[in-house]
């Protein structure tokens, strides 16, 4: 775990802010050389330095309460749902899992795993399950 002074109380865990972009960073590049995740990702991501900076304003939203993020992810996954099937976000839960397993103390792992989960349950349902698709 990174040390650092932006350490906040979070789900029961301490996490560390300064540990996310170095976090992303490493999660994003199993991504991008995933076969099933990454070509969807490389095709939608033009610039990957403002997407990890925009998915850590995300987690920094998430876990603290920066209000940092200010875009809509569903409406960005809805662009590209004609791509994107159930076993993909399995797969990325797969791969989160892993990363902040081996990057995380177990107990922020777990914080930031549970977070992650709900928020692909959510976003699996508006793609899938959206009653004009």
């Amino acid at each position: 775990m990174i040390l650092g002074a932006t350490a906040v109380e979070t789900e029961a865990t301490a996490i560390d802010e300064a540990e996310i972009p170095h976090l992303l960073r490493a999660f994003y590049a199993r991504v991008r050389s995933d076969p099933l995740l990454g070509p969807v990702f490389n095709d939608a991501v033009e610039d990957w330095d403002d997407h990890l900076r925009r998915i850590g304003d995300f987690w920094s939203s998430v876990m603290f309460a920066s209000g940092r993020y200010k875009g809509n992810p569903v409406a960005m996954h809805l662009l590209h749902a004609d791509r994107i099937t159930p076993a993909m976000f399995d797969r990325w839960l797969a791969l989160w899992a892993a990363t902040t397993d081996e990057l995380l103390s177990p107990a922020a792992a777990e914080a930031i795993q549970a977070k992650a989960l709900r928020i692909a349950e959510s976003l699996k349902a508006v793609i899938h399950f959206t009653p004009a698709r």
